[in-house]
């Protein structure tokens, strides 16, 4: 194989696209001694900018509650810029699906952390996220709704 062939893959950038840290009930919150209720939701998107430079970013939407009152939201899109080169075309969706979003969630986790701290709270560690398991998932249910539907 000639170097021009060899698959090549770069980390070009990770940055934070995108953070925000909302702590409404301040500073009466700081007294609540129970432990919060998290609610986190995820979300990774993929697009190309070029024809070897790709960006992926995970989002991420935390707020912790106890009772009814939110002691912290904290919203984070985290991302990075990848050059891509040389890999076959079928295997690209599992690069930037899988691959991509597995780098970028350690810096994703350490934002979040940082971020929390310096709002006043305890550390918040993400749990790791198997990304590749979510790819299977968004696939079968991409290949369900493709697939027509007899009643």
């Amino acid at each position: 194989m000639s170097d021009e062939q060899q698959p090549v893959f770069n980390i070009e950038k990770i940055y934070v696209q995108d953070l925000s840290v909302e702590v409404p009930n301040a500073p009466a919150i700081f007294l609540e001694r129970d432990a919060p209720q998290m609610d986190v939701n995820m979300s990774t998107e993929s697009k190309a900018l070029g024809p070897d430079m790709f960006m992926t970013s995970i989002t991420v939407t935390i707020t912790a509650k106890v009772a009814d009152k939110t002691m912290f939201l904290v919203e984070c899109a985290q991302a990075g810029l990848f050059r891509i080169q040389n890999v076959p075309q079928e295997q690209m969706p599992m690069v930037l699906g899988i691959g991509c979003p597995n780098i970028v969630f350690p810096y994703l986790r350490e934002t979040v952390s940082d971020v929390v701290v310096r709002a006043g709270f305890p550390p918040l560690l993400l749990n790791p996220v198997n990304f590749e398991a979510l790819f299977m998932q968004q696939q079968q249910a991409q290949q369900q709704q493709a697939a027509p539907q007899t009643h």
